[in-house]
């Protein structure tokens, strides 16, 4: 068993770069031509590859003219279902892509927009192969000269940063007989943050700074940004004006003009291992993030000065995800 999979592991890392030599790196948009297409028949198609041969032999054994006249008609249909399944993908243009991140042990998210090329209907899926195995998007539906969005689900199992060096855009329209692929090589990344945990409280010698919220009054508030509505949210918080134009209905985020400051310290937790301090790290940018109070990142190799908003908030937990196990 061991030595099939390293066979296999072997013919799979050979196939990988005779593909990327024969296509190259992708830049968006990118087009799928002919020389970038591979076909092959499922295990749908290869049963009925072999139904059609025996009731081949079976109408020759028998000199039957209609079982000779069904077998050819039917490899006819096979043949014409491999033709539209190759134009399925033939012409289509990938438009778009991006990888949302996530927190380790859950989900993060792969999307491509992909635009229709010349069939009438299309049913595309993308796939990526992880070291369970593949794993398959849902399939999506679309007419041509329209555009979709493809989702892939990828579980971010450890922290860091992770390399989508492909992804498989792939078909099996109209009949499920035979299966039409492309590669797609874009510079695509999944960012894993560490995972949120520790109950630490935050240090006043880590830098936080304190005497402005206690003399802020209750109407002394900054406006951040706007999120989407909630139930319990004041209605007086709430953008009408906005929601009067046909927009949805969204909220609006403030801050008190005297919040607290935190400088979240890398060193400051040096009786933890580096994963426990990185997801005590995290478990405070999140806190932090979530009261609207501005904090800064000091890392061995990095400093990032005091802000907020999610914008930060990602460079703060990207900057966590790339540190060096």
């Amino acid at each position: 068993m061991a030595i099939a999979a390293r066979i296999r592991h072997r013919l799979d890392a050979r196939i990988k770069a005779w593909v990327l030599r024969r296509q190259g790196a992708d830049t968006l948009p990118v087009t799928i031509g002919r020389r970038r297409l591979y076909v092959l028949p499922t295990r749908a198609g290869i049963g009925f590859g072999l139904l059609l041969l025996g009731m081949l032999l079976a109408g020759l054994n028998y000199a039957n003219s209609l079982a000779l006249f069904l077998t050819f008609l039917l490899a006819g249909l096979a043949l014409a279902a491999m033709h539209m399944c190759h134009g399925n993908l033939l012409g289509c243009r990938v438009v778009g892509a991006r990888v949302i991140p996530t927190f380790a042990g859950e989900e993060g998210r792969l999307e491509l927009v992909v635009e229709a090329g010349g069939a009438t209907r299309h049913e595309w899926v993308i796939a990526i192969r992880e070291a369970k195995g593949v794993t398959l998007s849902d399939p999506v539906q679309v007419q041509s000269g329209e555009r979709a969005s493809l989702h892939l689900d990828i579980i971010g199992a450890r922290r860091g940063v992770r390399a989508i060096d492909r992804v498989r855009l792939t078909t099996t329209w109209p009949f499920g007989l035979f299966r039409t692929w492309t590669w797609l090589h874009l510079p695509c990344e999944l960012i894993v943050y560490p995972a949120a945990r520790g109950n630490l409280p935050t240090r006043t010698d880590s830098g936080r700074r304190r005497g402005d919220r206690e003399r802020a009054t209750p109407g002394d508030e900054e406006w951040r940004s706007l999120r989407e509505y909630r139930d319990g949210d004041p209605p007086r918080r709430i953008a009408w004006k906005a929601y009067a134009r046909g927009g949805p209905l969204l909220v609006g985020e403030y801050a008190a003009s005297g919040s607290d400051r935190h400088e979240f310290d890398f060193a400051s937790l040096a009786p933890l291992g580096l994963e426990a301090r990185l997801e005590q790290l995290s478990r405070w940018i999140v806190d932090a993030e979530q009261r609207g109070e501005p904090y800064a990142l000091r890392l061995p190799q990095a400093w990032i000065a005091a802000d907020s908003g999610a914008l930060h908030r990602h460079r703060c937990l990207t900057a966590l995800a790339r540190v060096p196990p």
